[in-house]
């Protein structure tokens, strides 16, 4: 043992090592190197004793098919040893036979399956071999003795080889650890970097676009476009007026309507009622019907409607009804009037609405307000992506001392004495 600990931590003072975070991997992998060497240096005695001991209790075990029972051995128990033995021998060369590999922690695996084998066959058919066989099994049972031995030299040195390896590759993890995160700092500054660059751009084109807007709201041909606009305006508030007149008498209209409507249906009256509906339906709509369209309905449904106000099926109940019903010919002939005043307002009103949007000067500012709002809209995002980094990367700055605090810790524990650790390029921050 003193000698594996010698070979993995060399001389007292050797165990002060100084590094630099660059060196640590290469003198990592020289650790297990040595660890390695030295593992294999100690079990090569045992692993030598081992493969002769397998050898020789192969050879004692297969003399036995020749060997002689005392003979005063019980009938019973030479019967019993007769056909116990075959099945002995078969587990013993089963287990004897496998092949050992040369890699240390290979061959100790091997070994051990081995010994198992060998015990579970001693322990198995060869009990039925002891009174017929006594010294010959005495000398098989103190053959996996001695492999048993040899195997416990190896667990004690791959034992400490193992708990050697397990210090480096912690070690290893927390130098990955550290690495990342140094990694990742240096990133982050040149990501930040990229997203200031961004915002700068932007904000050098919001300001272009301010410019250009305020220079185009100046520019002379938009003066032109006053009176377009003034125009337009009083097309639209003239359809306005209009198509408020309209549904205050459609609305009014479809009302008696549809009291007609549910008389002619209690009459049985189908054709009524279909008329009734039709009219109801094109008046009713949110779409301004055409004039003919309208004529033709209120024209089919009006004589029905006078008829039951002429028999007193229908009351008129205000004065608004009456005025409508009391000319049914002129009420027919002014919502026809309308609907054709109001199909060439709405497209005058759409042609002036065309003429102002085509206008250069009004398509390049509409043009520019649109990109500002998406230019305003992305520059809002960079900020929140560069608000969210700086606050990721204040969290990864105040770890970095802590993995680097681990990592000495981990080298310490190899080492088994101070570990100076050297950074020699400090992460910008």
């Amino acid at each position: 043992m003193l000698k594996f600990l010698k070979s993995l931590i060399g001389s007292a003072p050797e165990k002060q090592v100084s590094l630099t975070f660059e060196e640590v991997p290469l003198w990592l992998d020289d650790r297990e190197k040595a660890a390695h060497d030295a593992v294999s240096a100690e079990v090569q005695e045992p692993i030598h004793n081992i493969r002769n001991a397998t050898a020789s209790l192969q050879l004692m075990v297969n003399n036995l098919k020749g060997a002689d029972q005392d003979p005063e051995t019980h009938p019973k128990i030479k019967s019993i040893a007769k056909n116990s033995l075959p099945l002995f021998l078969k587990a013993m060369n089963f287990s004897l036979a496998k092949e050992l590999p040369d890699e240390p922690e290979e061959f100790y695996t091997a070994a051990v399956e081995c010994v198992k084998g060998a015990l579970n066959a001693v322990r198995g058919q060869g009990r039925y071999l002891m009174v017929a066989f006594p010294e010959e099994m005495k000398e098989t049972k103190a053959g996996i003795d001695a492999i048993g031995r040899e195997i416990n030299v190896m667990t004690k040195a791959l034992g400490r080889f193992k708990a050697e390896t397990a210090r480096i590759e912690a070690a290893r993890s927390a130098y990955t650890a550290l690495c990342d995160a140094r990694t990742n700092l240096e990133r982050s500054f040149g990501r930040e970097e990229r997203i200031r660059s961004r915002i700068a751009e932007i904000g050098e084109r919001l300001d272009a676009i301010t410019a250009e807007t305020a220079r185009l709201s100046a520019d002379p041909t938009l003066l032109t476009l006053d009176a377009e606009r003034d125009r337009c305006a009083e097309l639209v508030r003239q359809r306005d007026s209009l198509m408020r007149h309209y549904a205050s008498l459609t609305m009014t209209s479809s009302h008696v309507l549809r009291k007609a409507e549910k008389i002619a249906t209690r009459k049985h009256l189908s054709k009524e009622v279909h008329i009734l509906k039709d009219s109801m339906d094109i008046l009713s709509d949110l779409e301004v019907a055409a004039a003919e369209t309208v004529a033709r309905a209120l024209d089919m449904a009006c004589p029905v409607v006078q008829k039951m106000i002429d028999d007193g099926d229908i009351l008129l109940k205000n004065k608004e009804e009456r005025a409508i019903f009391s000319d049914t010919v002129k009420f027919s002939g002014e919502v026809s009037g309308l609907c054709t005043r109001y199909r060439e307002l709405e497209k005058l009103c759409r042609e002036s609405e065309e003429c102002l949007l085509s206008h250069p000067v009004l398509s390049r500012m509409k043009s520019l307000e649109r990109e500002n709002e998406q230019l305003k809209s992305k520059r809002l995002f960079e900020e929140e992506e560069q608000k969210d980094l700086i606050e990721w990367r204040t969290k990864l700055q105040t770890t970095v001392p802590l993995l680097q605090e681990e990592l000495v810790k981990k080298l310490k524990e190899i080492v088994g004495e101070t570990v100076q650790f050297q950074v020699n390029e400090p992460v910008r921050g």
